[in-house]
């Protein structure tokens, strides 16, 4: 994680980013703090990224790196403003002795990768169609040696497969139909038949884009109906509020990079 001490909203990427909205950065820091401190609380290790000045998006520290049994896929961002974030995940890596594979195609981490380990062998699911280039499926394939299943987002306001989709165990998912095309929305229902399905008002709400250790998601607090579809289908949802990160296209996935040794 990397705390927000430097995020603003200084130009706009993705359809939430509005540069007249004020961000109120000492609330924002709080509420990463909170997030931190769940996490924390449910028994979970948080490594620290140091935020840099200039680098306002570096609190969403899912894009930098996609990582699979202690191998990394570094990121290359699509837009100039974050491409200089892709050198200290890359730093980090380094530094704890992971296996980095330096990425030559345009990719942003797990803002466009998920990893389901007990999904049909192990799969990686790959977002694509506003971020993340197709090429860069293949090339994550090689540097991990994991089956990629490429999935085409279609909805600007769902620009990163994590605020559509996320794994909510070993095995399983959850996702919002809407956010995919046709073609990719019948794949996942081949592979997923039993996924928890959120609805629009889930999506809009950042609901999508948690994290889930198996048993607890943290999610965002103002996906209700969502945390309450999660608690039917056995799960402990974590709420947690983060509506000053919202503003910038994120929520609590997007504040997570998570480990996977």
């Amino acid at each position: 994680m990397c705390s927000p001490e430097h995020f603003a909203v200084e130009y706009a990427i993705n359809p939430w980013m509005d540069v007249t909205t004020p961000v109120d950065r000492d609330l924002a820091v709080k509420q990463w703090d909170r997030l931190r401190e769940t996490l924390v609380g449910l028994g979970h290790e948080v490594h620290l990224l140091t935020p840099e000045h200039g680098l306002p998006d570096m609190v969403y520290a899912a894009n930098g790196a996609f990582t699979v049994d202690g191998s990394v896929y570094g990121a290359r961002f699509k837009h100039e403003q974050r491409a200089a974030e892709a050198a200290a995940h890359h730093a980090f890596y380094e530094s704890q002795g992971w296996r980095f594979v330096a990425p030559s195609e345009t990719n942003e981490g797990e803002g466009d990768f998920a990893y389901v380990p007990e999904a049909h062998g192990g799969l990686i699911l790959a977002g694509h169609g506003f971020r993340t280039e197709i090429p860069a499926h293949a090339e994550a394939q090689e540097a991990l040696g994991r089956p990629v299943v490429s999935l085409r987002l279609i909805d600007p306001r769902f620009y990163h497969l994590d605020v559509a989709l996320a794994a909510i165990d070993d095995a399983n998912v959850v996702y919002f139909p809407g956010a995919f095309s046709a073609a990719s929305q019948r794949v996942l229902t081949q592979l997923f038949p039993d996924a928890v399905i959120a609805d629009d008002e889930d999506a809009m709400a950042f609901g999508l884009n948690l994290v889930s250790d198996g048993a607890n998601v943290v999610l965002n607090s103002e996906a209700t109906r969502l945390a309450g579809k999660l608690k039917a289908a056995g799960y402990t949802p974590v709420p947690v509020e983060l509506a000053e990160l919202k503003k910038g296209g994120g929520s609590v996935k997007c504040c997570i990079a998570e480990l996977r040794h």
